[in-house]
């Protein structure tokens, strides 16, 4: 095997290790839910805490990893995968599952700072393509840990996700023997000033925004109080203001407008899976983990086998945009496709279908369209899609479905509804913005005690009221597709003014 296929293969697997963990812990907050009587917004917390902590260490691995040296980086990355699988392992309350899930998404972050821009590097001539082919590793991995999941059954959740371990120890042994290829931003002599100049003071707001949510959601997860709005506010500002004062660029428009439709893209994807098992299993009873193993498979194939094709007959926006609307399809179809597994697994396979191109074919066109922003402006966009939607997305698909339970109990019956609902709160999308249309409630959320507490009877029509109201929540969440094929449409349009979607060389201004 040659070095360009081995370090692919590794890398593959590198990022296979990455969506092990997230479909373990995606399975496991139920069990969590329950052990530690978490809110449903508390486990989107939760699921966030395995995603935006990505998000910090891929752009800051990516501003110096030209420097450091990809090999010394995925070093760094696997002893970190080992801690956090050993902090989780012995955790006995949830803030140490908490913070056993940051040293994780850190590893992670520096996995795919290291692996996109080699892969990238390696194939410069169908950098799309073999980006697909690298991120097939994350659906991989997603099945491969799902299935071991599903046959483990009743075994303890520390061995459950003691699993990624394996994963983590090929991928170690595989990169132990490759040699990793100079960037094609430094082999060009395109400059570090350069790079910053692509990605701009106008990323840096965007980013900076979203790296202060991350903070304070670290520190309301750990000390149960976050950063006050002032100062909130002061580590979005700063950082932009600084890089602003340094490069004097705000970015490239495209490049921009798509670090925001990350956000919603991330959203769909990561956190309607971080979601999809708690939200279908009391209807499919219990059998809702299938679902994303299946949609997984999908991807898997479709990324592995499909992109190329795909892609001689549509260019990267065009493909993008049909995923978009097959994803809102798909998941409108579940959500109405009630207790029929059969129906709920032909709506996923729409989903699946439609998911399977977001991430690496966006990864893709930043690749080839800003060549000169190197590792920075690819990792920045991997890095906004975790720090989106493990600050914002994550929780807010939370803050829907307990809003959407409150609602439906209130209903159905005001009586246990008043035994079971803790205090009023409500999810501000934007801080220090706590009333009007950018906050979801005022939502009561449902106490699972409470719940659990019920007479039997009581309780078996309530589950039954609220599992409906779980699975009919993913019709809110197809929203976020439909809002990205709007996007693409503009990008599609923008791209045919220019005479049509084609690869930028890096010495084009």
């Amino acid at each position: 095997m040659d070095n360009r296929t081995r370090l692919l293969l590794a890398s593959v697997v590198a990022i296979a290790t990455t969506s092990f963990g997230f479909i373990v812990r995606a399975f496991l907050i139920t069990e969590w839910g329950d052990t530690y009587n978490l809110t449903e917004t508390q486990k989107g917390a939760l699921q966030g805490a395995g995603l935006f902590p990505f998000a910090v260490s891929i752009i800051l691995t990516a501003l110096v990893v030209d420097r450091v040296g990809y090999g010394r980086a995925m070093a760094v990355a696997w002893i970190g995968h080992v801690v956090a699988a050993v902090v989780t392992m012995t955790a006995t309350s949830y803030t140490q599952i908490y913070l056993g899930t940051l040293l994780f998404a850190l590893a992670n972050g520096i996995v795919e700072a290291v692996t996109n821009p080699a892969v990238a590097t390696l194939y410069p001539q169908d950098k799309v393509r073999y980006l697909n082919i690298l991120h097939a590793g994350w659906p991989g991995g997603l099945v491969f840990g799902g299935l071991l999941f599903i046959v483990l059954g009743e075994t303890s959740w520390q061995m459950k996700i003691g699993l990624f371990l394996l994963p983590a120890v090929i991928y170690g042994l595989l990169m132990l023997r490759c040699q990793f290829p100079v960037q094609e931003r430094v082999s060009a002599g395109v400059s570090y000033q350069d790079m910053l100049r692509e990605f701009g003071w106008g990323g840096c707001l965007i980013v900076s925004y979203f790296i202060a949510g991350a903070i304070d959601a670290v520190l309301a997860g750990v000390f149960s109080s976050g950063l006050p709005t002032w100062l909130y506010y002061a580590f979005t500002l700063l950082p932009a203001v600084l890089f602003a004062a340094r490069v004097r660029s705000p970015g490239r428009p495209v490049f921009l407008f798509m670090l925001l439709i990350m956000i919603v893209l991330a959203t769909t994807e990561l956190g309607t899976d971080s979601w999809v098992t708690d939200l279908l299993t009391p209807v499919l009873q219990g059998s809702g983990a299938w679902v994303l193993v299946y949609t997984s498979a999908i991807m898997f194939v479709l990324r592995i086998f499909s992109a190329g094709p795909l892609l001689r007959r549509l260019t990267p926006v065009g493909l993008l945009l049909i995923c978009s609307l097959l994803a809102a399809a798909g998941l409108a179809l579940i959500a109405n496709a009630g207790a029929a597994a059969s129906l709920v697994f032909l709506a996923a396979t729409l989903y699946g279908a439609g998911k399977s191109f977001f991430w690496p074919t966006t990864l893709g066109i930043v690749s080839e369209q800003f060549p000169r922003g190197g590792a920075l402006t690819l990792n920045a966009m991997g890095g906004m899609g975790m720090i989106a939607v493990g600050v914002l997305g994550a929780p807010f698909l939370g803050a829907i479905v307990d809003r959407n339970l409150d609602q439906s109990l209130r209903q159905s019956d005001p009586a246990i509804h008043a035994r079971v609902a803790e205090a009023p709160r409500t999810f501000p999308l934007l801080r220090g913005l706590d009333a009007g249309p950018t906050t979801i409630g005022p939502f009561q959320p449902l106490d699972k005690a409470r719940l659990a507490a019920l007479p039997a009877a009581d309780r078996t029509a309530t589950d039954a009221t609220l599992a409906v109201t779980r699975q009919q929540s993913l019709l809110q969440f197809a929203i976020l597709p439909v809002i990205m094929a709007i996007c693409y449409l503009l990008l599609l349009l923008h791209f045919r003014g220019k005479g049509g979607y084609k690869p930028m060389l890096i010495n084009e201004p």
